[in-house]
């Protein structure tokens, strides 16, 4: 009777044991079919940002890809948040790059081309031709890194404007506290360069040349985006959500002949 019962009991570990084997196994096929879904978006993606990068001449013109990436990422999820209007541009200032360069990139991401390629001024608390130093306190006169968003325009100081509303807190959202616009400025100019070694410097905003002020503002309209980047800062943005920004831009995945229709893959 005592081998009878020892008999049974092993069988039913060797079931438990077996079962749980199983549902184990299963349960890292669904981790795995999980993981190659992701990959694959990820993939899908890369090689559409690169495209993108690519047709625009980005790297010929001095923009590092992931400095686009990161600007992509967030132009797409803003998109996805409602924040955009329907053909918004995507602009990126590029602070990685001294005030010499023409560092202002305004693209057109539909049509896959740059708009335009110009100088940029950063703040005159932010470095002199480096911009070093930032700040998203009122009357710090440097300049705010992040995602901000076009809005209304106004003729003020500078004469026509274009308001900025900062999308990151604690990183640029007092951006209309601190009249963050964009505005044409005659420091910013060829001139200045070759007399100071740098580009004039303003009191935080954004600033571009007097001649290009009109067509910039005219072509940004409200809700376009500008992402002014400092690859050395500690900065975060729930606008950086890469997975997010996968599912965003997703017709345009499906678009994409080398992984035809993932949307219908497992």
């Amino acid at each position: 009777m005592r081998n009878y019962v020892l008999g049974v009991s092993g069988l039913l570990l060797i079931a438990t044991c077996s079962l749980f084997t199983a549902w184990k196994n299963d349960d890292a096929k669904q981790a795995d079919k999980r993981f190659s879904s992701e990959n694959t978006l990820e993939t899908a993606y890369i090689h559409h940002a690169r495209s993108l990068y690519q047709s625009a001449h980005l790297k010929d013109s001095g923009l590092s890809f992931p400095v686009f990436e990161k600007a992509l990422t967030g132009y797409y999820n803003l998109k996805k948040a409602g924040l955009l209007s329907d053909h918004a541009l995507l602009s990126i200032a590029d602070f990685d790059q001294p005030s010499t360069s023409k560092r202002l990139y305004v693209l057109n991401v539909d049509q896959r081309d740059v708009v335009l390629n110009t100088w940029v001024a950063h703040g005159q608390r932010s470095g002199e031709n480096q911009a070093v130093t930032f700040s998203n306190q009122n009357d710090s006169f440097a300049s705010s890194i992040g995602f901000f968003v076009t809005g209304e325009e106004y003729h003020g100081t500078h004469g026509r404007s274009l308001k900025l509303d900062g999308m990151d807190p604690g990183f640029n959202d007092n951006a209309r506290l601190r009249s963050i616009v964009i505005h044409g400025a005659p420091y910013v100019s060829e001139g200045t360069i070759a007399a100071l070694g740098r580009l004039g410097r303003s009191q935080g905003c954004p600033a571009v040349a007097p001649e290009l002020a009109d067509p910039l503002i005219s072509s940004l309209g409200e809700g376009s985006v500008l992402f002014i980047n400092k690859s050395s800062e500690r900065y975060a943005s729930t606008f950086l959500n890469e997975e997010s920004a996968y599912l965003a831009m997703m017709p345009e995945i499906n678009d994409t002949p080398l992984y035809g229709n993932i949307s219908n893959m497992d």
